[in-house]
C-alpha cells in the first residue's frame, strides 16, 4: 500500500524505455478469478479490515477497524487509475503492490455499502504516458486498456450482476475507459436502469456550461441534490490558491463551448461544503515534498485518519475550466495539520498543472461513501 502515491506521483524516477509487444495480447479470461483485484467475499484488498483514526483538533481519537458489509445491497465495479510502472506500454495482469494499494486506498472503503469488483486490465503504464510525451501514439495502448475493462464489465454483467444496482467508480485513467463505458454499453441500454451513479474523478466529463447534460454523456446528467440516482459525479481537484494554469491537462475541458463538470460531493446542490476525508498516512515522500506533520500530539497511530471539516470544497467554473476548490480550514492555535497532501512532483518541482490529483477520491471519501448509501436507499425505494 506504501508505493501507491509514489507511483502515481511520476517523479520519483523515469520508468525503464518502454517496450512494444511482440505479437497481438490474447483476450484476457475474466471467468478466471485471477484477472480480478476485488471480488465479494475474498481476502483480497478489498475485504482486508482496515485501520482508522479520527484526527482531531486536540490530537488523535482511537485506532478503530472497518470492514466490508456482510450483505449490501448494490454493487461496486471499479477502475483503478494510471499507475503501472511495468517496463512495457501496457501492463501485465499480475498484481503489483501498486495496483493493490489502489483497491485498499480508493475502492475498499465503499465496500460498507456495496459489494465490490475490480477487474485486473492491460492499463496504459506510466511508461506509456513518458513515451507519449515523446511522440509516440498511445491510441491503441488506451484501446487494449478499455478492451479489457468493456471484457470484464461483460462478464461481471453476465455472471456476477444478477439484476442487482450497481455504482461505477473510477479515477484518473479508470474514469477514462468507465467513460466509454456509459457511452457504449449503458446509456440507452437495459443496463442503464440498474445504475444507481457514476463516481468519475480525475478527468474532464464535459458539458456545455450550465447544464447537467449533452456533452460527454447524451443522457446521464451530473448529480445536483441528494437521492438523486442514475446520475454522475465528476470533479478534479485543486487548492483554491492555486486555480488551473493555462494550457493545463486537468481542471479544464477540450471543446470550446463546454466546461470541467464539477459536482460537490459535500453539497451537491452548490456552494461550499465541509469535507469528508480519509488520509492514507503511509505513502513515501515524494522528491521535492514537504512531509505532513498531521498532529503536534505525535505520529500517526493507523495508516488512514479520518477528518471532518479540516477542508471544504466549492465548485469553480470559468469557461472551459471546471475544479473543486481546496481550502484547509486551518487553526496555528490546535493541534492538527493545517496542511495536506496531493500535489504531483515531477523531477523534485511540484506541477501546478495536476492540481492535487493524487487526493481527488481522499479528500472526500467519506462524503462519496455516504452518497452512494443514500442513493442505494432512494434507489430501493424506487
Amino acid at each position: 500500500m506504501k508505493t501507491l502515491l509514489a507511483v502515481l506521483a511520476l517523479g520519483l524516477a523515469v520508468p525503464a524505455a518502454a517496450q512494444a509487444p511482440a505479437e497481438a495480447p490474447a483476450q484476457v479470461d475474466y471467468a478466471n478469478q485471477a484477472s480480478w483485484l476485488c471480488l465479494p467475499g475474498r481476502a483480497d484488498a478489498c475485504g482486508a479490515p482496515q485501520q482508522v483514526a479520527d484526527l482531531t483538533p486536540a490530537g488523535y481519537g482511537p485506532v478503530t477497524r472497518s470492514a466490508p458489509a456482510a450483505d449490501p445491497p448494490i454493487d461496486c465495479f471499479y477502475v483503478y487509475p494510471t499507475l503501472s510502472r511495468d517496463s512495457t506500454l501496457n501492463s501485465d495482469m499480475n498484481p503489483g503492490p501498486e495496483e493493490q494499494a489502489a483497491a485498499a486506498v480508493q475502492l475498499a472503503r465503499f465496500g460498507s455499502v456495496c459489494k465490490t469488483y475490480a477487474p485486473l486490465y492491460r492499463q496504459a503504464t506510466l511508461a506509456s504516458i513518458f513515451a507519449m510525451a515523446q511522440g509516440t501514439d498511445v491510441a491503441p495502448v488506451m484501446a487494449l486498456a478499455y478492451r479489457d475493462v468493456l471484457a470484464a464489465w461483460r462478464h461481471y454483467m453476465a455472471h456476477y450482476n444478477r439484476g442487482r444496482p450497481y455504482v461505477l467508480i473510477g479515477h484518473s485513467q479508470g474514469m477514462i475507459h468507465l467513460q466509454g463505458l456509459i457511452a457504449q454499453e449503458i446509456e440507452g441500454k437495459p443496463a442503464a436502469a440498474q445504475m444507481v451513479s457514476a463516481i468519475l474523478l480525475g478527468w474532464a466529463v464535459e458539458v456545455p456550461e450550465g447544464q447537467t447534460t449533452g456533452g460527454t454523456f447524451r443522457q446521464t446528467p451530473l448529480c445536483t441534490r441528494a437521492g438523486q440516482t442514475g446520475c454522475v459525479v465528476s470533479y478534479m481537484t485543486f487548492r483554491a490558491d492555486a486555480p488551473p494554469p493555462d494550457g493545463s491537462m486537468f481542471g479544464r475541458a477540450v471543446r470550446p463551448g463546454m466546461t470541467a463538470a464539477c459536482t460537490n460531493p459535500a453539497n451537491l446542490g452548490g456552494g461550499t461544503g465541509r469535507l469528508d476525508s480519509y488520509w492514507f498516512t503511509a505513502a513515501p515522500l515524494q522528491p521535492g515534498a514537504e512531509p505532513i506533520t498531521w498532529s503536534r500530539t505525535g505520529p500517526p497511530p493507523a495508516q488512514f485518519l479520518h477528518t471532518e471539516g479540516l477542508v471544504s470544497g466549492n465548485c469553480v467554473h470559468s469557461g472551459q475550466v471546471g475544479y473543486l476548490a481546496l481550502t484547509v480550514n486551518a487553526d496555528p492555535a490546535d493541534a492538527r495539520t493545517d496542511r495536506i497532501p496531493g500535489d504531483v512532483y515531477l523531477l523534485g518541482q511540484r506541477n501546478p498543472g495536476w492540481g492535487t490529483h493524487l487526493i481527488d477520491m481522499a479528500v472526500a471519501q467519506g462524503d462519496l461513501v455516504r452518497l452512494v448509501g443514500a442513493q442505494a436507499a432512494a434507489f430501493a425505494r424506487r
